[in-house]
């Protein structure tokens, strides 16, 4: 587990550590500013780093609470645990639960969407908005050959010996570039064989089909996405290879109401190309 930042990214990512214990392991999160809450949930291979001008920002006017899921960032790395999307779910309720948290604007991004709304269908009544980034909480063939790839274990251990899948997206996620210190705050936590399990682990967990262990998981957040009312902004990078304008559009189905904002040449990592925008839309819409 990753204990300190360096002191080189200090500036980028500045925020205290604060950690939940969860039986032998601990769960990492940023709990920064006062005020109404506002939940950011990451995907993979990122980590709370990826919220970090985010959280920088409105931790001026709201409670930032970014937790990093097991295995991610500087939360534990356990070898032996269950990477499932219900155990990523099942410690986010924990987290909301034990910071009581309520009244919830809801900010997700890659696998975050699938966590997030599990969350959201499990606990409607605490989610107060949402906000949606290339991502999908539902059922898809969709998948790039280059993520169906890995997901045999061949995949695994490339990804965990060569960090084959943190390390190319410093490079394929971001349409404008990333500087040289950034790329470093997203792939420090991911160093060794180790340190890898669970950006792997992700990648198998992706259900393609009804035999996957976490398909009937998925299934069932998806077929209660509509017991959410909380309003929903909906933000886009179109040049994203992975969650194509296709999933945006799946989003649209199920919020027909969301206010949809895209961005023509932002890639994956949208707030990386589009950080200013970003930032925008999100304080308009939370004034609303």
């Amino acid at each position: 587990m990753v204990t300190a930042i360096p002191q080189e990214l200090k500036t980028e990512y500045p925020f205290e550590s604060h950690f939940m214990p969860i039986q032998n392991n601990k769960l990492h999160y940023v709990d920064e500013g006062s005020g109404e809450v506002i939940l950011m949930l990451h995907g993979n291979p990122t980590w709370s780093f990826f919220y970090r001008n985010l959280a920088k920002h409105f931790s001026k006017t709201h409670r930032v609470i970014v937790p990093d899921h097991m295995g991610c960032g500087l939360s534990s790395k356990p070898q032996e645990y269950e990477y499932t999307l219900k155990s990523h779910i099942d410690n986010v309720c924990r987290l909301v639960q034990e910071l009581k948290l309520k009244d919830i604007t809801l900010v997700v991004h890659d696998w975050g969407g699938a966590i997030g709304m599990g969350l959201a269908t499990r606990h409607p009544e605490l989610i107060k908005k949402m906000v949606v980034m290339n991502t999908a909480a539902f059922r898809s063939i969709e998948i790039p050959a280059r993520i169906n790839i890995l997901r045999n274990p061949v995949g695994e251990w490339f990804i965990r010996q060569f960090n084959g899948f943190a390390g190319p997206a410093t490079f394929m996620a971001s349409k404008k570039g990333l500087s040289p210190l950034v790329k470093k705050g997203f792939v420090l936590p991911y160093d060794n064989f180790e340190t890898r399990i669970a950006t792997a682990k992700f990648v198998q967990d992706i259900p393609m089909t009804e035999a996957h262990p976490t398909y009937n998981t998925l299934k069932e957040i998806e077929e209660k996405l509509s017991t959410i009312k909380a309003p929903v902004l909906l933000l886009w990078g179109e040049k994203d290879f992975c969650f194509t304008m296709n999933f945006q559009k799946k989003w649209l189905e199920f919020f027909p109401q969301a206010k949809s904002v895209t961005f023509p040449k932002a890639g994956h990592y949208l707030i990386e190309d589009e950080k200013e925008a970003v930032i925008r839309e999100m304080e308009k819409f939370l004034k609303d």
